[in-house]
């Protein structure tokens, strides 16, 4: 593996951008693990892909504003369903949420059957286009990410029902524009899930999972010449099972 001077100039942003997702998806997903709705980010993610497919499809601007407004619209607007649905309909929220993400992928698919480029708008909303992140978007996905990490810790169970799948909504749009839907969910699941037994210094566990997953994930892409969001996808499991199996305390006799 030879990493030089445009190997590097590549490698971090996308570290970076996987840093910021790290940092909202980490409490994010322990809130969701509580809550056993474990495929919320999936379903919001996916509703905010049409949003972004839709943008496309009416001609707007890939990178401009109003793509992101359409994506955001999207995710809150799925947000605002979900709330109504748990609050009416608690015992089968899961299965709700099942169906909104085949709906979602439904219309998506809908969407780009007539663009000769359908199949790779899909594929990127999936996998994500991490290594070619702008750097010049890097700031502003940091300042929204202190926004949001500020308002889940500063007023907590506060939020509300309403408050959490709106401040969900905002992370997910923002997260699946950098890093695609696959990246989203494993981030989202993986370090909560890697901890979940794990109660003392549960937060650095669950970081460490996400920060040497996206290391990893990175380099071995660059050393295999592999796809970077799957490899990273991978590399972030192992990081989890690892630190499950440190976790793991023997049963006292």
């Amino acid at each position: 593996m030879n990493i030089d001077a445009a190997s590097l100039s590549i490698l971090w942003p996308a570290f970076v951008a996987g840093l910021l997702v790290t940092a909202t998806h980490v409490p994010l997903g322990m809130q969701v693990l509580e809550r056993g709705i474990v495929f919320i980010d999936l379903a919001v993610a996916q509703i905010a892909g049409v949003g972004v497919i839709l943008a496309d499809y009416l001609g707007w601007e890939p990178t401009g504003a109003a793509v992101q407004v359409a994506a955001l619209s999207a995710a809150i607007a799925g947000a605002v369903l979900l709330t109504w649905t748990e609050r009416r309909w608690p015992e089968v929220q899961e299965a709700v949420i099942g169906v909104v993400f085949v709906l979602g992928s439904s219309v998506a698919i809908l969407l780009l059957a007539g663009n000769p480029h359908g199949g790779e708008h899909l594929k990127e909303l999936l996998v994500g286009q991490i290594l070619w992140v702008n750097p010049a978007r890097l700031p502003l996905v940091a300042l929204t990410t202190v926004v949001i990490l500020a308002l889940w810790f500063g007023l907590g169970a506060r939020l509300g029902r309403m408050g959490f799948y709106l401040l969900f909504a905002c992370a997910v749009t923002m997260s699946l524009q950098l890093v695609g839907l696959y990246l989203v969910f494993i981030t989202l699941v993986v370090p909560a899930l890697a901890t979940f037994y794990q109660r003392h210094r549960r937060y650095p566990k669950a970081y460490a999972v996400g920060v040497l997953g996206y290391a990893a994930g990175l380099l071995a892409s660059l050393w295999l010449d592999f796809p970077s969001g799957a490899m990273i996808v991978c590399a972030i499991a192992a990081a989890g099972l690892l630190m499950a199996g440190l976790g793991r305390r023997r049963p006292s006799s």
